[in-house]
């Protein structure tokens, strides 16, 4: 069985997916892509109105620090009112 050289190794094409500048919602429901403009402390994501504060490694590299706490209470308060639960 040969090698094919074309394709190369996992982490070679894993490397191909890599998307600089964006952060995935940490919403298990939501998951989905934001990409806040450099130097922003806080990213809110449109879908489903989540936010988190961030930090930069540099320029091309955000990372959630954590939920933005009023803002995610609100929401969760918003939907068990929705629900009749509170």
């Amino acid at each position: 069985m040969s090698i094919d050289t074309d394709q190369g190794s996992a982490a070679e094409s894993l490397r191909k997916t890599r998307s600089f500048g964006k952060i995935r919602c940490h919403n298990p429901s939501c998951m989905k892509r934001m990409e806040p403009a450099y130097g922003e402390d806080r990213v809110k994501c449109q879908t489903c109105g989540m936010e988190y504060r961030i930090y930069w490694l540099d320029e091309n590299l955000p990372r959630i620090r954590g939920p933005v706490w009023e803002t995610n209470r609100k929401l969760a308060a918003e939907k068990l009112a929705e629900k009749g639960l509170k």
